[in-house]
């Protein structure tokens, strides 16, 4: 039974605390503005679907105290300044924006409740249609090579941890489990964060049989022709369909261009930038050097950590890299896949 990532409780929202995965199933309550930043900043909630709807819930958080104009503006600053490249952040505190500014103080805290809950549902309605139109990518391969099963590559976590449903990357590998298309997946440890271990225990919970991988093993493993296809999520795709995700996929679309093998972008339209010309002006969040510098796991059941470099050394930690869209076969969307050039095509309502 999949757990529910977010969701309002009363006058709090309750998280499924991301940081404990994938040895402690465990929520977070979040009762203030500062609670819901947080939580974003320190990655409790983690891809950006979620990290959107974090956001707008602790706007409506913050309006139960404040519900002025500075209080909504004040709000909105805090919030937008947790991660820096996950558009899906913005674009969710925009809407709020838009939909609580022009209403008065006292009508406002009702209206962010309501406005979060649309939110969450429009984005398990948006992934499982990506979902349904990513499927035919892996029917294809499924009818050419009936042997086997199909053989997917992923990087980081686009699955339902990273959504209120379905996930991105991962919405068409579920939707070919409902189809009775045998499946594997090949996940990357995803260093520094790990991201790749809550990948692998979300398939296993869903019975998805895949194998954790080094992040380094993904060039071989292509090179050998054990890949079919590689499908990654998105943090931010630019208008000319270079896509921002987590640091180690511009690698691996390299290595799929040289192998001769499909690499495929799952975003939601949200996570489209139309003002973003290029993956150039793309903001990149360096994070603290101690996600590099320390290792987070169990030792005798319980949670311990490890040093694997001295406290002063030098690290540099870039959290995302940027994947030029001539690597990218095709963008997954909710409106269908279009080729990283064409993406006006299917959202034509950006179009200049």
């Amino acid at each position: 039974m999949q757990a529910r990532t977010l969701y309002r409780d009363g006058r709090s929202l309750v998280v499924l605390d991301q940081t404990g995965l994938p040895h402690v199933v465990r929520n977070c309550r979040l009762d203030t503005l500062e609670d819901a930043a947080e939580a974003i900043r320190g990655m409790q909630v983690r891809g950006a679907p979620l990290i959107g709807a974090t956001a707008a819930g602790g706007v409506a958080l913050a309006l139960q105290l404040d519900a002025s104009d500075a209080g909504l503006a004040g709000a909105i600053g805090v919030l937008g300044a947790t991660r820096p490249t996950a558009v899906n952040l913005h674009w969710a505190l925009g809407r709020m924006q838009a939909r609580l500014a022009p209403l008065p103080a006292g009508a406002r805290e009702a209206a962010a409740w309501a406005e979060f809950e649309a939110i969450c549902r429009e984005d398990i309605a948006t992934n499982g249609a990506i979902g349904r139109h990513g499927l035919p990518l892996l029917e294809t391969v499924c009818a050419a090579r009936r042997d086997r099963p199909v053989r997917v590559m992923t990087h980081c976590n686009a699955g339902w941890l990273a959504t209120l449903g379905h996930g991105t990357a991962l919405a068409p590998v579920y939707a070919a489990q409902a189809a009775g298309i045998p499946v594997e997946v090949w996940v990357s440890e995803t260093r520094p964060r790990n991201q790749g271990l809550l990948t692998a225990w979300e398939l296993r919970e869903a019975g998805i049989p895949n194998r954790l991988i080094a992040d380094n093993a993904a060039g071989i493993l292509m090179a050998r022709g054990e890949v079919d296809l590689v499908i990654t999520g998105a943090d931010r795709v630019a208008a000319n369909g270079d896509t921002a995700n987590k640091v180690g996929t511009y690698l691996k679309a390299l290595a799929a261009r040289d192998a001769g093998i499909p690499f495929y972008i799952a975003a939601p339209g949200s996570t489209i930038d139309f003002g973003c010309p290029a993956g150039t002006s793309i903001p990149i969040e360096d994070r603290d050097g101690d996600e590099f510098r320390v290792v987070h796991g169990l030792e005798d059941g319980a949670r311990a950590q490890v040093h694997i470099a001295p406290a002063d050394a030098a690290v540099a930690n870039p959290a995302f890299d940027v994947t030029p869209a001539r690597l990218i076969t095709a963008i997954v969307t909710e409106r269908g896949c279009a080729a990283p050039d064409r993406l006006a095509d299917l959202f034509p309502e950006h179009t200049p």
